[in-house]
């Protein structure tokens, strides 16, 4: 599936304040390599049903192993082994025996120290490795899952390493210290590194597991359709403390959301909920919903939030309009897209924002093979819009009472003219402020 970097800040999937960010919220790796290999996997959707429905299947198995998961493999264990390869040490020999090994400890304590404190590590490395190995090897595996324990298997099959695994780390003789730790200096660099980026991949799905087990996400259903369409109960925006859930239904027949309410109502969470979901599948992931189910896309767009840029000189209005452009140029290729828009047209006169609108709206809607939600605060040109069959009605109900704004949250049929402005303002003490000028 095809996305933009403007659409991945929309949608925050990454932020520059991380706490606010997708990412973060799907984070419980343990290794700094699980983690860049997470960040990884959030940029690239998958190309294919059937590469997502292999992940969704590693996942789900993960979700099963977590329990039994070894906890021998930490980060720091990986650090230190990754830093023996970079640190200073003088030679030792490549036949160690009881009394040259003893030598090397007396003269050089310090490094003999880094070397024992290295293939203690490694036994817990390479113990953690075979016990996932040994957990996942008689389950009905995803390609992914039985391409890297297959691969993790054979490296761990070395007489050494079977060897190390065996050992009692506390009651190493100097010569097995030096004869292990030559091992993993001199002829396991290639493989060790290979093993870390192998676990890292296991580090990043386990957290993903994690995390679809602690939020309770389904996972989505996809099917070979043609055309496109979503249908979604009790989705819901998984950066949001105490969400309201939504159910939508978007297919060729009604592909089109005409969405109003007022500001603060919930109208960009509910776009960007959808959006949201529709990533993660295409991720292969679970996402925040009771059930859903979808097409394959082959892309997601979204306009939601457009910058001028004043380097260029370009204004907001026109830079709505270069992505409006770009959208329809990208979307004019016969292939299914997702489009999501929050509040078209926002950098002009209401005049040229209902024009602009209503245009764009018209010429939008005929394109079957995408799907469009669009908020707006001009609902005076939704009865207009009402004679096209395939765009949908929803706004967020907001109501006053004892001069308090009400937010249900709540996605209802209709189109909604509230215009709460100037109340917000009041509420707010900005009016009284400027009394007192």
């Amino acid at each position: 599936m095809q996305v933009d970097k403007t659409t991945l800040a929309d949608l925050s999937i990454f932020h520059s304040e991380e706490e606010q960010s997708v990412f973060h919220h799907l984070n419980f790796t343990q290794t700094n390599g699980g983690r860049e290999y997470l960040r990884q996997l959030l940029g690239n959707p998958l190309g294919a049903i059937s590469e997502i429905l292999d992940t969704q299947q590693t996942i789900q198995q993960l979700m099963l192993a977590a329990k039994d998961w070894p906890i021998t493999v930490t980060n720091g264990t990986i650090m230190v082994m990754e830093r023996f390869y970079e640190s200073q040490i003088n030679h030792f020999t490549n036949h160690p025996n009881a009394i040259n090994s003893v030598w090397y400890k007396l003269i050089n304590g310090p490094d003999y120290s880094l070397i024992r404190y290295t293939v203690e590590h490694a036994i817990d490395f390479t113990r953690g490795l075979q016990q996932i190995v040994d957990l996942l090897k008689n389950q009905t595996m995803s390609r992914q899952l039985t391409t890297w324990t297959s691969r993790m298997a054979l490296l761990l099959k070395k007489p050494v390493l079977q060897e190390m695994m065996l050992a009692d780390k506390k009651k190493l003789t100097p010569g097995q210290v030096l004869r292990y730790g030559g091992f993993i200096r001199y002829h396991f660099k290639n493989n060790c590194f290979e093993l870390v980026g192998i676990y890292s991949k296991f580090d990043a799905y386990l957290g993903i597991a994690w995390a679809c087990q602690k939020y309770a996400f389904c996972f989505p259903e996809f099917t070979q359709n043609t055309a496109p369409f979503i249908k979604q109960t009790g989705l819901y925006h998984m950066l949001i403390e105490q969400p309201v859930a939504y159910d939508i239904d978007l297919s060729v027949d009604k592909n089109f959301i005409f969405l109003t309410g007022a500001n603060m109502a919930g109208k960009s969470t509910f776009i960007k909920a959808v959006g949201v979901a529709v990533y993660l599948a295409h991720l292969g992931m679970g996402v925040p919903a009771k059930e859903m189910q979808l097409s394959f896309f082959d892309g997601l767009l979204s306009n939601i939030q457009v910058v001028d840029n004043i380097i260029k000189g370009e204004s907001f209005f026109f830079n709505e309009v270069q992505r409006i452009k770009s959208t329809i140029e990208k979307i004019s290729d016969g292939r299914k897209w997702l489009i999501l828009i929050d509040e078209l047209f926002k950098g002009t006169n209401q005049q040229d924002a209902v024009k602009c609108s209503t245009t764009v709206i018209e010429g939008l809607r005929k394109m079957q093979n995408a799907l469009f939600i669009l908020s707006t605060h001009l609902y005076e040109i939704g009865d207009e819009l009402k004679k096209y069959p395939n765009i949908q009605f929803h706004y967020f109900e907001t109501s006053v009472k004892d001069d308090q704004l009400l937010f249900s949250y709540q996605l209802k049929e209709g189109i909604s003219n509230d215009r709460l402005g100037y109340l917000i303002l009041r509420k707010e003490g900005v009016v009284a402020l400027l009394e007192k000028l």
